[in-house]
């Protein structure tokens, strides 16, 4: 799995003209599933994403979670295109996992994140959207379960 995260003031998608999720202070996550991701990566990425230290103290040094930054909000969009393979103009998504395999990880990552004590927004699975934010920072991380 990929994540985008990125620290916001607030962010919202909308769907058709209608907001279908909003948040205020907290992070931003374009989520991407691969073919061969299992459901011990969805749980890896969703503890990663909730116990980030991207948060300033009281010092101004990046070094508090989400939850202690008083910013547990979550806007999760489903992003199959973090895994687009660019070598040739046009990208391909080939290893972009099918919604089958897809969105059960993506609704387990959310159920994750929800049972650590975050507001969890999200998109539609699919759905053409418009996503908006206010970056703070801006600060925004590349996450992979092969990396983690």
């Amino acid at each position: 799995m990929r994540a985008v995260v990125t620290r916001v003031n607030s962010a919202s998608v909308e769907i058709e003209g209608a907001v279908a999720g909003a948040i205020g202070r907290g992070l931003l996550v374009l989520l991407g599933v691969h073919e061969e991701d299992t459901e011990a990566q969805a749980r890896k990425i969703a503890d990663k994403i909730c116990g980030l230290r991207i948060f300033e103290d009281a010092e101004g040094r990046i070094n508090v979670n989400p939850v202690n930054a008083g910013a547990a909000e979550l806007l999760i969009i489903s992003q199959f295109t973090l895994f687009a393979d660019c070598r040739s103009r046009r990208p391909g998504f080939s290893h972009a996992a099918r919604p089958e395999t897809a969105i059960p990880l993506y609704e387990l990552v959310i159920a994750e994140c929800r049972a650590r004590g975050f507001r969890v927004e999200t998109g539609v699975f699919g759905a053409k959207m418009l996503v908006r934010s206010d970056n703070e920072g801006p600060f925004t991380i590349l996450l992979d379960t092969k990396e983690l």
